[in-house]
């Protein structure tokens, strides 16, 4: 059988350009005829194997995968280390592999329909009204869609804001999502970027003076539910009062929430600040492959239903009405969604929250325990701690790193025993960096505060 490699990019090619060009006529001719299904499915499995192994951590042994399902099955037993990304590999959807042989398209509005035979709209429509009581707001009052992911809901979330203030301004603080900045430039907004707190929350005394000194044109007001870094949660009802301060009547702002990751998890902590729509706010997102976890990028917006009509638009076509940001939209990732609601249910949501906030606790202290700088913010999961100075290691947990700091994001599939060995390996290597104490740790005092930092000026 002809030997099965996984497609390379052109920069990890090393060859000759005889033997690249031979290469090409090669694959030109596959490309011709097709190449045969197993050799395509042996390249799967291989590509899959690899995902597998480079991600193993702690297993004491060797395991040698011979097929798909005993790959599957051994995905079931591992331990996947995606540290410092907000990814939930805690999943099993082989109950719906089934659906995989079909096309499932949702495109036009949910609450519309639309002319395909194939679609999951029934399932679409449960999520958002799922979501929609979890966020206070009735069925007759609210609209929403299942999205491509968190940037997606920032997307239709921001265009409502600005289809009902098309002089307003947006303003977000410097820690919210880079997608932010690219919807600002997308959409030809003019972008007030508000200073943030150490926590990584929005600076509020400095929103107000933006306020004032742009107090004739409407706000528009983005709020990070978590930020991407460090969790930290912009204070819904300060922002609120500050914009009452300033004069700003409720027909002279509108708010977004973006609760990527948070978003799913404050409702099920005692005492977290709440995201409703019973406060003046205009929309939330949230990302379904974050908490939930999802095979695929996936999120959900829901906004007042008041504000579509200006967004709406029929397509005899589709026999539906053109209201999202895309056109065709998996009909798949609506049914991940309810699968998963349905499967864990409240009380599920819960104890997954209450796990990964009780293990973030634990890793933060095992780093401070060791004399390592660290910050968790309330309701967080995400630990932030000093950057590591090799970056293979980075690579190795897959750590999220900016300027001076990095994190480690504790999800469902994240254990104590995973933890145990990041800490152990990053207090070694990090004796190697710093030369067993000849060099000390750099001062992070303004990315986590000085109460967290342990060099020199702040033990």
């Amino acid at each position: 059988m002809e030997e099965a490699c996984i497609p390379s990019t052109h920069a990890s090619k090393q060859c000759s350009g005889k033997e690249e060009k031979q290469r090409d006529i090669i694959e030109d001719m596959k490309l011709a005829s097709g190449e045969p299904e197993p050799i395509l499915a042996s390249v799967i499995n291989h590509y899959a194997q690899t995902l597998i192994q480079h991600n193993i951590r702690n297993l004491g042994r060797n395991y040698y995968v011979i097929s798909y399902l005993c790959l599957i099955s051994l995905h079931n037993k591992l331990h996947i280390c995606i540290a410092g990304y907000p990814i939930n590999q805690n999943f099993n959807y082989d109950a719906l592999l089934p659906l995989l042989h079909f096309h499932l398209n949702n495109a036009g509005d949910p609450f519309f329909g639309n002319s395909l035979s194939l679609s999951s709209i029934p399932f679409e429509v449960f999520v958002l009204d799922w979501f929609a009581n979890l966020w206070d707001i009735e069925k007759t009052k609210y609209w929403g869609y299942v999205t491509t992911g968190g940037t997606e809901g920032n997307l239709h979330g921001l265009l409502v804001g600005r289809e009902q203030f098309p002089d307003g301004i947006l303003y977000t603080s410097q820690d919210s999502h880079y997608s932010i900045f690219k919807i600002a430039r997308m959409y030809r907004m003019k972008c007030v970027k508000v200073n943030s707190l150490v926590s990584g929350e929005i600076d509020c005394v400095h929103l107000k003076t933006l306020l004032l000194a742009h107090k004739h044109n409407p706000a528009i007001i983005n709020l990070n539910i978590g930020t991407t870094m460090k969790g930290g949660i912009d204070n819904l009802d300060l922002v609120i009062e500050v914009l009452k301060e300033c004069d700003f009547t409720r027909d002279r702002f509108y708010i977004h929430c973006d609760g990527a990751l948070s978003g799913m998890m404050l409702p099920f902590q005692n005492g977290a600040p709440k995201i409703s729509f019973k406060k003046s706010i205009g929309s939330v997102t949230i990302s379904g492959h974050k908490f939930l976890g999802c095979p695929i990028p996936c999120g959900v917006v829901i906004t007042r239903l008041k504000y579509i009509k200006k967004l709406s638009r029929n397509v005899e076509y589709i026999a539906s009405r053109d209201i999202t940001i895309t056109g065709s939209r998996s009909g798949h990732s609506p049914i991940f969604l309810w699968y998963a609601l349905k499967v864990k249910g409240l009380i599920g949501l819960q104890n997954e929250v209450h796990k990964c906030i009780m293990l973030a606790h634990y890793l933060k202290n095992r780093l401070r325990d060791a004399g390592i700088a660290a910050m968790l913010n309330d309701f967080s999961n995400i630990v932030v701690f000093e950057r590591p100075l090799d970056d293979d290691f980075a690579l190795r947990w897959s750590l999220a790193c900016k300027g001076n700091i990095a994190h480690v994001v504790v999800m469902q599939h994240v254990t104590i025993e995973m933890l145990d060995s990041f800490a152990r390996e990053y207090i070694q290597k990090r004796s190697i960096w710093l030369k067993g104490g000849e060099i000390q740790p750099p001062c992070i005092a303004n990315d986590i505060g000085a109460e967290n930092c342990v060099c020199s000026l702040h033990k």
